[in-house]
């Protein structure tokens, strides 16, 4: 299929976001495709939004698609999560960030904070409580909405994270990993995990950044992952909880890695069902 010039594409978009800006303040749900939201090194990263029907405030979830680092885009991997989001009343923004190996980390964790800053930016403009936002990510993104979430540079802190079998210690990922996938070489830009390589997987683990006042977290992650073992989840919500951080994991057992492969098998998929529960008792009434 043929794509629309870009600077017709640029129009469309700006035209969408103008529009929806001039809307009454009690409108109609609006689904917004490729908003801008920063331009870095020549690139124009974007995002898609839904907002829901009404005049708001509404709470938020921006989310971080997965791919290993190198792939995946706003409208993969992490859409099934759309539909919950938008019948539990949350508006949701799905962004794109810089991929490896051309970007390597921290870039994506810059990304995610930018966008962060952006909705904040804009809360009055799509009705959104700012004070209700929740950072969702799943596999690679999982790690990224962990880092950020955990780190908390200025501008950035969330009510609430939600993790989706990410990693959080790549040290003890690596002894569990056979092979070290490549993925996280290019992610680095390293040859291998060896002593030299070390600080730089310390410092993107976001067990590095584990305090008391972190947002509350939620971990999601199936019992028989063969990408990332389940022992990630399990570690980074003790450590959570040692430090007196406020943390949930909800385990799907017999789970494969990935919401894509939980999609086909009706027994996993009440995890809809525990995520918005668990974001409704966390953001919105908690």
């Amino acid at each position: 299929m043929r794509r629309a010039p870009t600077c017709v594409i640029s129009v469309i978009t700006a035209a969408i976001v103008i529009g929806f800006a001039l809307l009454p303040a009690e409108s109609r749900a609006a689904d917004l495709k490729d908003i801008p939201y920063r331009m870095t090194e020549g690139l124009e990263l974007t995002l898609d939004a839904h907002i829901p029907d009404g005049a708001g405030s509404f709470p938020a979830a921006i989310l971080v698609h997965g791919g290993g680092w190198v792939a995946g885009d706003k409208e993969q991997y992490i859409t099934y999560i759309f539909k919950p989001l938008s019948d539990a009343g949350f508006a949701w923004f799905s962004i794109n960030y810089r991929l490896a190996p051309k970007f390597r980390f921290p870039a994506d964790a810059e990304d995610v904070e930018a966008a962060i800053r952006w909705v904040k930016q804009n809360g009055m403009r799509y009705h959104i409580d700012t004070s209700r936002i929740v950072l969702i990510g799943e596999s690679a993104g999982g790690q990224l909405v962990s880092y950020v979430g955990a780190k908390q540079v200025p501008g950035t802190r969330v009510a609430a994270v939600v993790s989706m079998y990410g990693v959080h210690d790549f040290i003890t990922a690596s002894i569990d990993w056979k092979p070290i996938p490549t993925e996280i070489l290019q992610l680095f830009g390293i040859d291998a995990v060896d002593a030299l390589s070390a600080p730089i997987l310390v410092e993107a683990s976001p067990v590095s950044y584990v305090k008391k006042d972190m947002p509350p977290f939620l971990l999601m992650h199936g019992s028989r992952d063969e990408d990332v073992p389940y022992s990630q989840s399990v570690e980074m919500c003790n450590k959570m909880k040692l430090a007196g951080a406020v943390c949930d994991l909800i385990t799907i057992e017999g789970a494969p890695h990935g919401m894509d492969h939980w999609e086909a098998h009706p027994e996993f998929l009440w995890y809809k069902k525990a995520l918005i529960e668990w974001l409704q008792k966390t953001i919105i009434h908690g």
